[in-house]
């Protein structure tokens, strides 16, 4: 291997899994009940309780960029956090126990680099304190966003102002009782190049001129927080809570989705291993035709297969954390879009044959099956569709034999 595990990453992977041993899967019909009586923009309890004890063990904050000395949290690397980010796929609420849930790690990231002093002390210390949620504004319904200079929400300079016009949607999280703050990319320079005319903004959700449309559900699923359509009608923010320079969203955004992308396909590779351990438990308790499921040639092949093919998952993933460790995110481009395709193919794959193993129950809210099937097939469009991926791992390969390769039919 050209990689390993530090000492540290072991320490907090066995700690992390003895806590979920120990508090997350004991309280996860706890969990949902609460959800039940608090409804899907609500706070469970329980939530709270465990965020509690998980920060008392120095277990927060997992995975984190450089900060200022005195904030909370654990600095791993990208190949030490993989292990830690697969136990928390295992459990939808896992990853906010520990406070590395998505879009929040991914804003810290954006405000810790590319904040300045005030919005950092009001949006980034209750962000790694747990205290506060917050949500990504990229995605708009009347563009396609799998390509990021089609973003045009309108963002016009008003003297010591930015004014905010358009709309979002699939702001995931954004109706959460504890959401505060909105990360949002517009269009700020039209007339810029093509991969200079946006810009990117720290947008507090209670500000004059926000509101709610539609509420979009996925497969059905109203999933925590929601995944709402956001309204901007002359929505007023200082200028001051411009992220990072005029006209860098679209870089902003890039150096977003790299990191995101690797922790969408560590967590994916959790949901695939408990995927595989219920197909197994299913497959030794039931029996047809005179004999358990786990003794049918057809449940044995799946079940190996499923074994083979998670395992060479596990280990794309850690060659590509290592390379962002190593040389980079941007020269370890070409993993982070395989993986960004193979992964969810590979758990999808997984997931759908444990539902089939389960039967009737496997498409029921009796096992957390069918939930995992919406999640993996969601996720082959979240942070950009497999054809989009599909095409810049291409476009690489051939410049390793044409540098002069340039792109045609663009629109812009």
């Amino acid at each position: 291997m050209p990689y390993e595990f530090s000492a540290e990453g072991r320490r907090v992977v066995e700690s992390v899994q003895r806590f979920m041993d120990q508090h997350v899967y004991p309280s996860e019909a706890r969990y949902y009940d609460e959800l039940d009586e608090v409804g899907p923009f609500g706070h469970p309890p329980v939530v709270d309780e465990l965020k509690a004890k998980a920060a008392a063990e120095g277990l927060w904050n997992l995975f984190l960029p450089d900060l200022e000395s005195g904030q909370p949290g654990t600095r791993l690397s990208n190949v030490d956090y993989a292990p830690i980010s697969e136990q928390l796929g295992k459990v939808w609420f896992a990853s906010e126990v520990f406070n590395c849930q998505p879009p929040d790690s991914g804003n810290i990231e954006i405000l810790n680099q590319y904040a300045t002093s005030a919005v950092k002390e009001r949006w980034l210390g209750p962000l790694l304190r747990g205290d506060i949620r917050s949500a990504y504004s990229m995605s708009e319904p009347d563009a396609a966003s799998s390509d990021a200079t089609n973003i045009d929400l309108r963002i016009t300079r008003d003297r010591d102002h930015y004014v905010l016009d358009g709309r979002k949607w699939f702001s995931s999280g954004a109706k959460a009782q504890r959401c505060k703050l909105l990360v949002v990319m517009g269009r700020s320079g039209p007339e810029a190049p093509r991969h200079r005319q946006h810009s990117m903004l720290a947008v507090p959700l209670d500000t004059p001129g926000i509101e709610f449309g539609a509420l979009p559900t996925v497969f059905g699923y109203q999933e925590r927080g929601g995944h709402p359509e956001v309204i901007f009608r002359e929505v007023r923010v200082p200028v001051g809570n411009l992220l990072g320079e005029e006209g860098g969203g679209f870089a902003i955004a890039q150096a977003r989705l790299g990191p995101g992308r690797i922790h969408h396909c560590m967590r994916a590779i959790g949901v695939a291993e408990r995927a595989l351990e219920l197909m197994i438990t299913r497959s030794l308790r039931r029996s047809t035709f005179g004999s358990k499921l786990a003794h049918k040639g057809a449940i044995q092949q799946w079940i190996a297969e499923s074994r083979i093919k998670i395992d060479m998952a596990r280990q794309y993933v850690l060659h590509a954390a290592h390379l962002m460790d190593t040389v980079g995110n941007k020269e370890a481009a070409t993993e982070i879009a395989g993986i960004k395709v193979a992964i969810p193919e590979v758990c999808f794959e997984v997931v759908d044959r444990a539902v089939q193993v389960h039967g009737a129950a496997g498409v029921t809210q009796f096992t957390p099956l069918a939930y995992m099937y919406a999640k993996m097939r969601t996720l082959r469009l979240a942070d950009g569709p497999d054809e989009v991926h599909k095409m810049s791992i291409a476009r690489r390969e051939i410049r390793k034999h044409d540098p002069a390769f340039r792109i045609s039919g663009t629109t812009r």
